[in-house]
């Protein structure tokens, strides 16, 4: 029995050490279960409150002051822009800028005087369903109960504020509400994003463990040219897995393809070589492929929850948007779906388009810094 002991108390003390040793396996333990808590207790957020609004009040009484104020305070919307001509305002909505656009008519006031019943009209930017219902939902209540107060009329609030305000909801650019809509541009981002960067991150660390890793050091070619024959075949492989997601995505889930269709593979196709590329330089900081895996896993799960995929980007907080803004697939998803969707061109979404593309060469630049000419 003592001897069953000892033999225990050995291996246990080698497989301690082995772990110490494996600093990135290690990390990763702790790191996922404290990320996971992190952004599922704190980041994440199913009721969007405090959405960016832009009001174009043609009117200034004060029936108009005191529905906006309402919108205001109730939390939903935050107006961050008053635009003051129809133009201004459809460049908002169009870019993306706001998710509600807000107009009131110049004879708001003189309507609810006469006892007619006033309207107001609300385009919601309708690409994400479910970051813009329940702002639509609370929205007849929040400014037909405004109106009535307004009047001195609070207490026939609960039998009067239907008859009180007509308000016309424009869901725009997905009025019914399809969620494939949604869904399917967000998972060309995540099936590229994951596919892309789990094969390219084993490209180095398999050369190690299979021993050729000599002989490719070994070969008269610069760390660049490395680099490019490793994620080449994989920008191929990318490429053709473009193909066979959007012709699923219009023939089988008839998404609509509103804009220019070359704009859209520019995008797709910059952000594949960006992914090869974050995927190679995980292959050159792992030292065996479960390490290289065990990054592409830390990197690819902040990536789904904060990207704007599975919930609603600015239903998170500041700082939680702050750290999907880092992300590359946070701007992927935002340029895929304006252009599929919106008809959006590089005028409206080039800012971007271009932080997109700034990630190509600082992936480079990071892989090759880290690339090593020898295997201590």
């Amino acid at each position: 029995m003592r001897g069953f002991w000892l033999r225990l108390s050995a291996i246990l003390a080698k497989e301690f050490v082995q772990m110490r040793r494996d600093r990135i396996t290690f990390s990763m333990m702790l790191g996922v279960p404290v990320m996971q808590l992190i952004l599922f207790g704190y980041a994440i957020n199913n009721d969007p409150k405090r959405l960016d609004a832009a009001l174009l009040a043609l009117g200034q009484d004060h029936y108009t002051r005191a529905v906006v104020s309402a919108l205001e305070v109730s939390g939903y919307y935050r107006f961050v822009a008053r635009p003051r001509t129809d133009a201004d305002a459809e460049a908002l909505i169009q870019g993306g800028d706001v998710a509600f656009l807000v107009i009131i008519p110049a004879d708001f006031g003189a309507r609810v005087d006469r006892g007619d019943k006033p309207q107001m009209l609300v385009e919601a930017d309708a690409t994400d369903p479910a970051a813009a219902s329940n702002a639509i939902g609370a929205l007849g209540d929040l400014a037909g109960r405004a109106l009535l107060r307004e009047q001195g009329r609070e207490l026939a609030a609960a039998q009067d504020q239907d008859q009180a305000l007509q308000i016309i909801v424009h869901r725009r650019y997905n009025p019914d509400g399809i969620s494939q809509y949604f869904i399917v541009p967000g998972l060309l981002g995540v099936i590229l994003q994951m596919t892309m960067m789990m094969m390219t991150s084993v490209a180095l660390t398999r050369e190690i463990e299979r021993g050729t890793m000599e002989n490719l050091l070994a070969m008269p070619a610069t760390s660049f040219e490395i680099m490019l024959g490793k994620v080449l075949p994989f920008f191929i492989v990318g490429a053709v897995q473009v193909a066979v997601i959007l012709s699923a995505a219009y023939f089988l889930f008839t998404v609509p393809f509103v804009g220019s269709m070359g704009f859209l593979l520019s995008g797709v196709l910059v952000f594949v070589f960006q992914m090869v590329l974050l995927g190679y330089a995980f292959s050159t900081l792992a030292r065996s492929q479960m390490q290289a895996l065990q990054l592409t896993f830390f990197f690819f799960l902040p990536s789904v929850l904060m990207s704007g995929f599975m919930f609603p980007f600015r239903g998170m907080p500041e700082w939680a948007q702050f750290v999907g803004n880092l992300l590359p697939m946070t701007h992927f998803l935002r340029v895929v779906r304006a252009i599929m969707l919106k008809g959006a061109n590089f005028h409206e979404i080039g800012q971007e388009f271009a932080t997109l593309a700034l990630y190509v060469p600082l992936f480079a630049t990071l892989a090759l810094l880290r690339f090593r000419r020898t295997l201590d």
